[in-house]
């Protein structure tokens, strides 16, 4: 008889750091695939993981240039020297995102190549003992299935590297003008992100967890659809109980899945309140700050901006987190 589906051993924050132990054996697979690649995919996303910052710090300076234009009048050069900056800067941030893609599509499509080969390679050597196993079976399986899965898992770890950068960059500035922003930053991502690692960690056990009944009921659709078995399958008599037993599966299957993605859809709705709380908590104490005098109108927009940047940056990754240690 089958496992029961529901059986689910969760995963803890401990288990997911664990897991990143596997991340320096990826990086060399990685770098098997393609040195020079690698090289450049890393030189890319560190320069692109500068652009936010700079280009927040330049409208900035565009803002203020415009204020005291309004008030004190001059000279318009250096006004349109900042704004040929930023059309520049906006142009090589364009440019990098293209490079990155491209980049980490061939890196991506030689790291898959290598590690399929490596898996052949290895399963070669097994006895035939060895595939009759079926938890062993399993472990194989999921290694070929993840194979494909292991290219966009590349791209979550170098993304992650480069959104840690711009995060350092943005708290920089934060740091500079107001630190307590960083404590409103926290409150604003930390109950969103204490939710989706929740959830993250239960879909991906509930998936680990299904992998034998996934696998049974590939098979069970190909003995129900297929001309290869369509004459046995005729012959015995077997037709009423593939359906009842592919039916018996794909329901529990469903039922599994939308049971827990009606849960993370509702506590998401709750996490999306508090999340927006912090962040109009920080926009109201620059909004005061301006109008107090403290801060200027060119500093306001740098302020929320990298407020509102940071809070994407830090929840994606935080998010992302997640998704890696698993």
């Amino acid at each position: 008889m089958a496992r029961r589906i529901n059986e689910i051993n969760n995963i803890s924050f401990s288990d997911r750091f664990t897991a990143l132990k596997n991340l320096p054996a990826l990086f060399r697979l990685v770098w098997a695939s393609s040195p020079s690649k690698t090289v450049l995919s890393f030189c890319l996303r560190i320069v692109r993981s500068a652009m936010p910052i700079a280009l927040l710090y330049v409208g900035k300076l565009i803002i203020d240039e415009v204020v005291m234009l309004n008030s004190q009048g001059g000279g318009q050069e250096k006004l349109w020297e900042l704004v040929i900056l930023e059309f520049f800067l906006a142009v090589v941030t364009d440019g990098l995102n293209r490079a990155i893609i491209l980049t980490d599509s061939l890196l991506g499509d030689l790291f898959s190549n290598h590690s399929s080969v490596r898996i052949m390679a290895h399963a070669a050597k097994l006895d035939l003992e060895q595939f009759e196993d079926s938890v062993f079976y399993d472990k194989l399986e999921r290694a070929r299935q993840q194979t494909i899965g292991r290219s966009a898992l590349l791209t979550q770890v170098m993304t992650q590297i480069q959104d840690l950068v711009s995060m350092l960059f943005l708290l920089a500035g934060l740091i500079a003008f107001n630190p307590w922003l960083i404590l409103l930053l926290v409150v604003a991502i930390l109950p969103s992100f204490l939710g989706e690692s929740h959830f993250n960690g239960q879909n991906y056990a509930l998936t680990r967890s299904q992998t034998p009944e996934r696998r049974e009921l590939d098979y069970v659709r190909f003995l129900g659809a297929s001309d290869e078995t369509a004459k046995e399958v005729k012959i015995f008599g077997l037709s009423d109980f593939i359906i009842d037993r592919f039916k018996l599966i794909s329901d529990k299957f469903y039922t599994d899945n939308s049971k827990l993605a009606i849960n993370r859809s509702l506590w998401g709705v709750l996490f999306a309140i508090v999340g927006t709380i912090g962040y109009y908590g920080a926009y109201g104490l620059i909004i005061n700050q301006t109008i107090t005098g403290i801060i200027s109108i060119g500093t306001l927009t740098f302020l929320a901006g990298s407020f509102r940047q940071l809070s994407s940056l830090m929840e994606a990754m935080l998010n992302r987190f997640t998704i890696v240690s698993q």
